[in-house]
């Protein structure tokens, strides 16, 4: 994980509850449509939100990162381990500069089957309240509002050991905060030592979430839509 996420609702929904934590200005604006996309894959543009000195901006952002010393040496990173990002010489230099969050409201995980591995069942994981979710984010992006795209630019999501109960889904998740530490992790003073104790030791945990089985259609990346999150009776596994 994670591979694939959903982030549909309107920008501001998203917005509303870190600024209630955060009460700064929204520069640049946002669309007041829903957002609407229930299949975000890796290498796509996707909505990140970051504090500027001026207050906060919700941007678009290539999901898959690599340092320039690294690009065409490997594929770019779409996560990176909480444990180790903050002193990965891959991630060491985004962590002190480029703290985000990717609002969403659900991710997906593929379920293996024990006696054949090839058979795999989506899931679609939510929180059990209902509420937006604020994935930890690392990136390399423009700041002040400009969104001319540099080479380089990029994010990844910062991942966590799932945790009893979701571990029969899988062994990783997104690294989610409540709206509170999302704000503090955004915040460009933090420093990055607090950084890190904050990412280690607050992340929500697993019994917040529930999740269900859905259809194979969100194996696609050209599928999209609502139907994609409705839940099946009959899973593979």
């Amino acid at each position: 994980m994670c591979g694939r996420f959903a982030q549909y609702r309107i920008a501001y929904e998203y917005l509303d509850k870190i600024a209630v934590q955060l009460p700064l200005p929204l520069r640049g604006g946002v669309n007041p449509e829903p957002i609407g996309r229930y299949n975000v894959c890796p290498q796509s543009m996707v909505q990140l939100l970051h504090q500027d000195d001026d207050g906060l901006r919700m941007e678009p952002v290539k999901w898959g990162y690599a340092p320039l010393w690294a690009q065409g040496k490997r594929p770019s990173a779409i996560n990176a381990r909480v444990e180790t990002a903050a002193t990965s010489r891959f991630f060491r230099d985004i962590w002190q500069t480029g703290r985000a969050i990717v609002p969403a409201d659900g991710w997906y995980e593929w379920k293996k089957d024990a006696a054949n591995p090839k058979i795999k069942q989506p899931y679609y994981i939510t929180l059990r309240s209902g509420e937006p979710m604020f994935f930890t984010a690392l990136g390399r992006f423009q700041r002040g509002g400009s969104l001319v795209p540099r080479d380089g630019d990029g994010f990844v999501v910062i991942t966590s050991f799932s945790g009893a109960g979701m571990l029969d889904i899988h062994d990783r998740r997104p690294l989610v905060l409540s709206p509170q530490y999302a704000a503090r992790w955004i915040d460009p003073h933090l420093p990055p030592r607090e950084a890190e104790k904050l990412a280690l030791e607050h992340g929500l945990c697993a019994e917040e979430f529930e999740w269900h089985p859905v259809g194979k259609a969100v194996g696609n990346v050209l599928n999209e839509g609502p139907e994609l999150i409705d839940r099946i009776d009959q899973p593979l596994v």
